[in-house]
């Protein structure tokens, strides 16, 4: 095995079992499972919440011997502590909880891209969201996805504002972020279900994160829905190319074991790009040494172990460890190997990274300098989406832009051209050039577009209106020059 290989499984290695676990929560070990109050929880339950109580009855935690009161026991000090039919209970079993037996999994998933799912679009839900729909729509739609700031009120109960709630990046009253159920369903906690792509696509799906749909149209999703039966998805070992060979699901490629590749539930760690930016950028990941997690742009210096840098929440980190773009892009492609070559593995990501520089150079960096300048001159408004040019520009990266990108890395043709860049295109010139011109008066915005637009590659063809019309003909509507 080569030395950047060795390097690279020992980073992945480093972060499935070196990351700390930050709180103090009541202890459960092998010796301490099956309280004997808990008893008293099923007996009640089975009629009161029948369906609950047999889910539990069918999960890996009954078998084990794992009741109601070990996961859900709280201390009396405790943020969400209530007293409930004499026991001391909290009604959410977050990370940290699950993490009193599932350490690795806890120390891996903290600091991820999902466990930060709320502080992602803290910034965007008052503009777009909060504004153009209201709070029931934040409620009841962005933070079920992403997750809600869950609160307790004056008696211990928690406010109905922010629960039910299981988002991903949910932030529970323990301070803990994330949600395991979110993947794995309660009560049951089933690993086939969070290993079965409609696990992801509950949020994975619509015009910001087209996944679903570019999934199931790609020769992967045809072949997981042709050969499921043979996916192993109760298996106890999940490892690709070993344990099944049918298919890869969203799991596999972003979380599962293959080869030497450790499973991670650190589901952003093997994403060298960022593809739901307005520009796309190759993505250094930083740790730190109490187990947070940042990502910083190539562009940027990497940090050296032990320097300290401000982390998501604006505070100081001490850095632990540093994966750069192409270690995580080696991790991915080993997930590949499984199945395919390493030159068809190879040529696809080029494919891929193609398709990325493409939407760049010519679309994302021009409109979002565009935008820039028509801020700074003062020719839109500081208050986000009062004016129809922003919604163009939000739909161009955020919609086409994303399922472009999303579509050539997972192998979706149609997704990649018909419903991505074509739209991408379209848009950029049939809706937001000409609102350039509104927006600016037609003498600046012709300077505008000439600068941005015409000085750039690929967009050479606007210059010569009378050359060859392979719809129209030739010239001004002529179907041929006879």
């Amino acid at each position: 095995m080569d030395q950047p290989l060795n390097r690279l499984l020992l980073f992945v290695i480093f972060l499935s079992v070196s990351l700390p676990i930050s709180a103090a929560k009541v202890s459960l070990s092998p010796d301490k499972w099956g309280d004997p109050a808990g008893k008293e929880c099923v007996s009640c339950h089975e009629k009161s919440s029948a369906g609950l109580t047999t889910q539990w009855k069918r999960s890996q935690h009954a078998e084990a011997g794992v009741n109601c009161l070990d996961c859900h026991k709280a201390d009396i000090d405790d943020a969400d502590a209530i007293t409930h039919e004499g026991a001391i209970i909290a009604t959410i079993v977050s990370p940290l909880d699950c993490g009193r037996c599932h350490t690795t999994e806890y120390e891996q998933q903290r600091g991820s891209v999902h466990s930060e799912a709320v502080t992602l679009i803290e910034n965007r839900l008052p503009a777009l969201a909060g504004h153009v729909g209201g709070a029931a729509i934040v409620a009841a739609g962005c933070d079920q996805c992403h997750g809600s700031t869950v609160r307790v009120r004056g008696d211990g109960t928690l406010d109905p504002a922010t629960w039910p709630n299981s988002g991903i990046g949910r932030i529970n009253p323990d301070g803990s972020k994330g949600s395991c159920s979110s993947c794995h369903g309660r009560h049951r906690f089933s690993k086939a279900q969070a290993r079965e792509p409609s696990a992801c696509v509950r949020c994975h799906s619509g015009p910001d994160s087209p996944d679903k749909a570019i999934y199931e149209a790609s020769k992967h999703g045809m072949l997981f829905e042709s050969q499921r039966e043979e996916m192993a998805l109760n298996s106890d070992s999940w490892v690709a190319g070993k344990d099944y060979v049918a298919a890869p699901t969203c799991v596999t490629c972003h979380m599962g074991a293959a080869g030497k590749l450790k499973a991670t539930h650190d589901v952003g760690m093997r994403n060298m790009w960022s593809l739901n930016t307005p520009v796309s950028q190759k993505q250094q990941l930083v740790v730190f040494e109490d187990g947070e997690k940042i990502e910083l742009p190539e562009s940027m210096p990497s940090p050296r172990r032990g320097s300290e840098i401000s982390k998501m929440d604006g505070t100081m980190g001490k850095v632990k460890a540093a994966a750069t773009p192409a270690r995580r892009r080696q991790a991915m492609s080993m997930v590949c190997l499984e199945c395919h070559s390493k030159p068809f593995t190879n040529s696809f990501m080029n494919q891929f990274d193609a398709v990325v520089n493409l939407y760049n150079e010519k679309f994302g960096q021009p409109a979002e300098n565009i935008m820039q300048q028509l801020y700074s001159e003062g020719l839109l408004t500081p208050t986000p989406f009062d004016e129809p040019i922003e919604f163009t520009y939000w739909e161009l990266w955020h919609d086409e832009g994303a399922r472009a990108r999303h579509g050539a890395s997972m192998a979706s043709p149609n997704h990649t051209w018909w419903e991505g860049m074509y739209l991408v295109g379209r848009n950029f010139y049939s809706r937001f050039l000409p609102q350039i011109l509104e927006v600016a008066g037609k003498e600046r915005g012709e300077q505008i577009i000439s600068s941005h637009v015409l000085s750039r590659e690929g967009h050479e063809w606007l210059k010569h209106p009378n050359k060859k019309n392979p719809i129209l003909g030739y010239g001004k509507g002529r179907l041929s020059d006879d």
